[in-house]
């Protein structure tokens, strides 16, 4: 009766760890902290010239609570003028979806991951692929786009969530 009863309880413990994986007990929103308005300064590193620094700002509209977003966001140096949208969806840790740069009319896939405050994606294109790295501190991020060979090669950008 004794091993039964030792048996049933492994067993319960188990399905209790099958389902915490698959129901975490704390269900946290996966995009509501971006929400908002955001601004900052970096740089820009074009294929074919110098590096300059860049004002930004960013407006993340989060479009189905926690799983789907819209992503806008505005550069300009005194050189160079980026504009570049974006629509996410999250699935468990997986993000896809698509974006479209309208100053030199790019735009296709996004694929990536998001854990934990760090979105670690790859965006591409006809003509362009890049990596792309969002890292969030409470009102603070920073924002990494590396795409060697393309117009636009580089851009680092560090941004602080604004009031509301």
């Amino acid at each position: 009766m004794a091993l039964k009863l030792s048996a049933a309880r492994i067993g319960i413990g188990a399905a209790c760890l099958v389902l915490a994986g698959i129901f975490p007990s704390r269900a946290e929103p996966v995009f509501d902290d971006l929400s908002g308005a955001w601004s900052g300064i970096g740089t820009m590193k074009p294929s074919d010239g110098p590096r300059e620094k860049v004002r930004c700002k960013v407006a993340y509209n989060v479009t189905r609570p926690g799983r789907s977003l819209t992503l806008d966001l505005r550069c300009a140096s005194d050189a160079y003028k980026m504009v570049l949208s974006a629509n996410i969806e999250q699935s468990g840790t997986e993000l896809s979806g698509n974006w479209f740069e309208s100053e030199y009319r790019q735009g296709g896939k996004v694929y990536g991951t998001n854990k934990d405050g760090l979105i670690e994606a790859r965006i591409e294109g006809n003509t362009v692929a890049a990596l792309v790295t969002i890292q969030t501190r409470s009102n603070h991020q920073s924002f990494l786009m590396e795409a060697p060979g393309s117009w636009m090669a580089e851009v680092a950008i560090e941004l602080n969530k604004e009031a509301r």
